[in-house]
C-alpha cells in the first residue's frame, strides 16, 4: 500500500458560481483546505481567494463532466457561495458592524444585502470597508450569500437600517 505524502493536504469542495469580467458564469466547486493557515478553523472560499494573486483551480461542471481550470482572480467579478453560512464562521461575525449597502459590480449587477465590519469603533466606517486589504469580501443577501472582488465595485452606498 502507498503511504501518503507528508505534502498532501486533503481538500473538500465548496459548490459555487463565478461570474467573470467577460460575462460569463462557470458553475462548480472551489477546492478547500480542513485547516485555514490564517485563522482557526476550517479554510473558506474567501481564504482561497485571498490567499495569493493570479489564477485559482476551480473544477467546473460541465456537460462532458467536470474539469479543473485555472481562473484569474483580477477577472473574477463575483462568487455566489452555495454555503450560505461560510461568513459566520468568522470569529468577529455577531461583533461586527453590520451595514445594509447596495453595491454596482463593473459588469452592471446591482446587489443589495449587508457586510459585517470588523474594525475598532470609529473605524467601522462603509468607507473603512471601502478601504479594507482584501480584494474579496463577504456581502449577504436573503436569497445568497456572495464574495465580491472589490476591484470590480464601481459604487458602494449604505442603505439606512430598516427599524
Amino acid at each position: 500500500p502507498e503511504t501518503p505524502s507528508e505534502f498532501r493536504v486533503e481538500k473538500s469542495r465548496a459548490d459555487a458560481t463565478l461570474t467573470l469580467s467577460n460575462g460569463t458564469s462557470v458553475h462548480g466547486c472551489f477546492f478547500i483546505s480542513g485547516n485555514s493557515r490564517t485563522h482557526a478553523g476550517p479554510e473558506g472560499v474567501k481564504d482561497v481567494l485571498n490567499s495569493e494573486t493570479g489564477f485559482f483551480p476551480f473544477d467546473s461542471t460541465r456537460s462532458d463532466g467536470s474539469t479543473t481550470i485555472l481562473y484569474n482572480r483580477d477577472h473574477l467579478v463575483l462568487v455566489k457561495l452555495e454555503d450560505q453560512d461560510e461568513p459566520r464562521r468568522d470569529p468577529d461575525y455577531e461583533i461586527a458592524t453590520k451595514k445594509i449597502v447596495t453595491m454596482l459590480m463593473s459588469n452592471g449587477t446591482r446587489l443589495h444585502g449587508s457586510v459585517r465590519i470588523s474594525r475598532p469603533h470609529g473605524s467601522d466606517r462603509l468607507s473603512d470597508f471601502a478601504r479594507g486589504p482584501e480584494a474579496f469580501r463577504y456581502l449577504e443577501t436573503d436569497a445568497a450569500t456572495y464574495i465580491i472582488n472589490v476591484h470590480h465595485l464601481v459604487e458602494l452606498a449604505e442603505e439606512p437600517l430598516a427599524s
